[in-house]
Formats: structure tokens, sequence, C-alpha cells
């Protein structure tokens, strides 16, 4: 998705982020485009493979930010989990409806989200 193209209609010295999915960009051509200056820098959570391999160029370009894929990272999440959890516990033992149940025909939850008032 973001190619050699996309990134050549960037402007000079402009930066990508990617917190999305690694495949979405094409790593050889970042690489090209960073090198040549091109792009200024990159800050990178996700990659085509994971966990990036020592061997990529990425890990000592000058401008790039290499992060564990933790972009998703919020504080307290855990404590929201185990009570998402407990809550569907109770409402599993009380045959009420869950919360947060991925709909698998559309590859995501289409219910309330973590947060949220229960209904």
């Amino acid at each position: 998705m973001v190619d050699a193209s996309v990134r050549a209609a960037m402007k000079p010295g402009a930066r990508l982020v990617n917190v999305g999915r690694g495949g979405l960009v094409d790593e050889e051509a970042l690489v090209r485009h960073l090198t040549d200056g091109r792009l200024a820098g990159a800050a990178l959570d996700v990659f085509a493979h994971e966990p990036l391999p020592a061997a990529s160029p990425l890990w000592d370009l000058p401008g790039v930010i290499v992060s564990p894929h933790t972009a998703g990272e919020v504080t307290g999440w855990r404590a929201d989990l185990a009570d998402l959890f407990l809550d569907n516990l109770t409402r599993r033992a009380e045959g009420r409806r869950l919360r947060n149940v991925v709909d698998k025909a559309h590859g995501y939850v289409r219910e309330e989200r973590v947060g949220t008032s229960p209904t």
C-alpha cells in the first residue's frame, strides 16, 4: 500500500509513521528513500517480518525510530482486560450477552468496547 510511488509523492523531508500493519510498507523502497534523503525519517512499530531481523538496515539508518510493536500500549489495559473477562464470566453464568465478541464474518468486534457502559 505504501510503496515507492506513494513515498515519491511525499514532500522532501517528510517522515513516515507506521503503527498499522507491517505489510503496508514496502521496506526495501523505504530504505532507499531514507538512504537517498527523500525521506527525513521514519517511526516504525510494525514490520513485514517480526521481530525485525538483526540484518535489517532500518536498525542503523539515521532518523529511524524502531519500537517493539507496542504502539497500541495503553496505560491500564491489563486491568481493563481483567475487568472485561470477569464481567463476561458473570454474563456467561447469568445467560446474558457477552461484551466485545468478535464477529468472524466481519473480522472485528462489532459490540461495545472496554470502558463503555455494559448492557
